[in-house]
């Protein structure tokens, strides 16, 4: 039962930081970078921050608790769902772990085409090369698992084999995109706050808008550590339904 109540005590938490995350990053671009537009304009490039935060940060990593024992699974390690039809859940975690790719791509979209309406060069930065990198992974990782995962064509012999490759890249996507986003939050920070040059404070001199910025860095990683904490406790695993756990059942066909 205390652990039980541990895992919603995190979950809160895990909740409350990820909206946290994507006030802070909307308040951001809106109040201190002059809001949003789709023109190839610097306000096209804030679409950029809030999508990829929302999408690759705040609904990848609770999209992951939904399926647990599966990274890109919080949901399923709710103790709420242990004792129900696990098809819904996987149906629920694929969708939003969709939505999450949808919303990362868009992101893109914006600062490739803010990017080449302003002749600035592409992927040239180390935030740009692990960003794309994240969502390359995510990509492949949405394709491939539902693939093995909710096919009814899908032989038991390859949910065997993408089972801890899925677990693995789930964390690792998680990490890359954290790390990605971070370095983006500092990038854009140094390359705005220049001091005289544009009537902006030095970011040295640590104005509002970098306080904000450096804030929802933290942010951003506390959530990261709490849902890495939901992921890898075992207690919080959801329990095996027996030896056929692995077993081939077909999409609309499977059981508790």
């Amino acid at each position: 039962m205390r652990s039980i109540m541990n895992f919603y005590v995190s979950y809160l938490l895990c909740l409350v930081l990820g909206l946290a995350c994507v006030v802070c990053v909307c308040l951001w671009n809106s109040r201190w970078r002059g809001g949003f537009a789709w023109d190839g304009s610097p306000l096209q490039f804030n679409w950029h921050p809030v999508l990829m935060v929302t999408g690759l940060i705040v609904l990848y990593g609770n999209a992951a608790i939904i399926r647990l024992p599966l990274p890109g699974a919080v949901v399923y390690r709710i103790p709420l769902t242990w004792g129900q039809n696990k098809l819904p859940w996987k149906l629920l975690h694929a969708v939003l772990m969709l939505l999450a790719l949808v919303l990362s791509i868009v992101g893109l979209c914006a600062v490739f085409n803010f990017h080449n309406a302003k002749n600035i060069p592409n992927l040239y930065s180390l935030h740009s090369w692990i960003g794309i990198a994240a969502t390359a992974l995510f990509a492949i990782q949405w394709v491939m698992g539902f693939a093995g995962f909710l096919l009814p064509c899908s032989p038991t012999s390859l949910r065997k084999l993408l089972k801890p490759i899925h677990v693995w890249f789930g964390g690792s996507i998680l990490t890359l995109s954290i790390i990605a986003c971070i370095s983006g939050i500092n990038e854009k920070l140094f390359f705005s706050l220049k001091g005289n040059s544009n009537g902006t404070q030095p970011y040295s001199r640590l104005p509002p808008e970098a306080v904000l910025g450096n804030s929802l860095g933290v942010l951003i990683v506390a959530f990261g550590l709490v849902v890495h904490r939901i992921l890898s406790n075992q207690e919080w695993q959801r329990p095996d339904s027996g030896s056929g756990n692995m077993a081939y059942t077909p999409l609309l066909q499977e059981d508790n």
